[in-house]
């Protein structure tokens, strides 16, 4: 679903070097930056426009950079550096729609046009890069860098199909200087014109940032990295009603290996339920007292796969039986030492609940911290979660959903048990 509405603040830059941060109402502060090498598409329409212009405006000489003014204005190149989501809270696929991809809102939207003239940066396929990322307002995340799939038409709007389902490269609080992130990075085995799609998730909010930077890969095809991983490890499972949180030992490769992807055995077609950049993942969604057949392949930069692993027999606990609520939580962005959860609580009850209070056990080694669409406190191993002003209400029969960011000691455990004021909620 294509975002219908971000209320955004933006500064116009007369000289990009004197904006450090952007300020919203109430005081909190945005963090702001966009891929500097390879260049973002908004960056190197920024830097055509500044060399078309000879002076202090910016004329973009390129055509597609022109096009994209002819849509949108000059203002997305004087803010470069500001094409987020706000409360994206690692929901990038459920929030952007195909096609909107580069620009997932209004004041970006003309940076999705399909053409094969945007300003590019020749890369050698299979090459280590210094990777860097520009700093308005620095912030702790993680980026994801994603590339096409062979075959990527670049004059068909971009879809997240076409794009490599495990990232390429990601990273988590690189380093820092000069205003700048950096850090290195081994390119796939990819020839000819592709576009590298970079997500950074914040991990003290649900800001998240997004670029799309056209690339044209030398050197790759056949007589690049040919070598696939070895297979992973046999992974380990712990179960709960409807999830099943798995890890397992790495693979190794002559290069790198660049992913994980997690199969569930499904007769003649195995399901993909899990992709990750580590070690770890949990898999959602389950039936409560159900047995599953899980394994794991390892992928490298270039797209060789491994063999799969050994495949582990689990079977999930006994689901527990639907009261007047039920609450469906996820980690849908997980990092070293740290995660983001989404939860989802419904009201199935006759009438309204009002005012709400959610509570749940913390799982041990975990803590909260900033919690969004929601108030969350923490006390003695108990989390309690009110809703705010415009959703302290949930109607019979509705929903309310909010999210927060934790800190963790090892792969996120879910919650066992929810309570929705006092009464026992089922998991959905």
């Amino acid at each position: 679903m294509r975002i219908k509405r971000i209320v955004a603040l933006s500064a116009a830059v007369i000289g990009v070097a004197a904006v450090t941060t952007v300020v919203m109402p109430g005081g909190v502060a945005l963090a702001h930056g966009s891929m500097t090498y390879p260049q973002s598409r908004t960056y190197s329409c920024y830097l055509d426009g500044q060399a078309g212009s000879g002076g202090g405006d910016l004329n973009p000489t390129n055509p597609a950079c022109v096009a994209a003014v002819g849509i949108g204005g000059k203002q997305p190149l004087w803010d470069w550096f500001g094409n987020l989501i706000s409360q994206a809270g690692g929901r990038h696929r459920d929030i952007i729609s195909d096609g909107h991809l580069c620009g997932p809102t209004t004041k970006y939207d003309a940076y999705n046009l399909a053409r094969s003239d945007w300003p590019s940066t020749s890369l050698q396929a299979g090459s280590t890069i210094t990777m860097k990322y520009n700093a308005w307002a620095p912030h702790p995340g993680t980026w994801d860098q994603y590339v096409t799939k062979d075959g990527f038409d670049v004059t068909q709007p971009l879809k997240w199909s076409d794009l490599e389902s495990t990232p390429f490269n990601s990273v988590t609080n690189p380093a820092l200087g000069n205003g700048e992130y950096s850090w290195t990075a081994t390119l796939p085995n990819k020839t000819g014109r592709h576009v590298i799609y970079s997500i950074w998730q914040r991990s003290d909010s649900p800001e998240a940032f997004y670029s799309c930077s056209d690339v044209v890969f030398s050197g790759g095809g056949s007589g690049g990295d040919t070598v696939k991983p070895s297979a992973p490890g046999t992974p380990v499972a712990t179960a709960s009603s409807t999830s099943v949180a798995l890890s397992w030992a790495a693979a190794t490769d002559n290069v790198g290996v660049s992913g994980y992807q997690v199969y569930r055995e499904a007769g003649a077609t195995d399901v993909l339920v899990a992709s990750s950049s580590g070690t770890s993942a949990t898999v959602t969604g389950l039936t409560g007292g159900t047995a599953y057949q899980f394994y794991v392949v390892a992928r490298d930069a270039a797209g060789n796969v491994s063999s799969p692993s050994s495949a582990v027999s689990v079977t999930t606990l006994p689901g527990s039986s639907p009261g007047t609520c039920s609450v469906a939580y996820t980690t849908p962005s997980v990092w070293s030492g740290g995660f983001t959860a989404n939860v989802v609580v419904k009201n199935t009850g006759s009438s309204a609940v009002n005012p709400w209070a959610l509570a749940w056990d913390v799982p041990s080694g975990q803590s909260i911290s900033s919690a969004w669409s929601a108030e969350v406190a923490v006390a003695s191993g108990k989390a309690t979660a009110k809703g705010v002003s415009w959703n302290a209400s949930i109607p019979a029969g509705g929903s309310v959903t909010f999210g927060f960011n934790g800190a963790s000691s090892g792969t996120p455990a879910l919650p066992s048990a929810f309570t929705l004021n006092g009464a026992t909620c089922g998991t959905a």
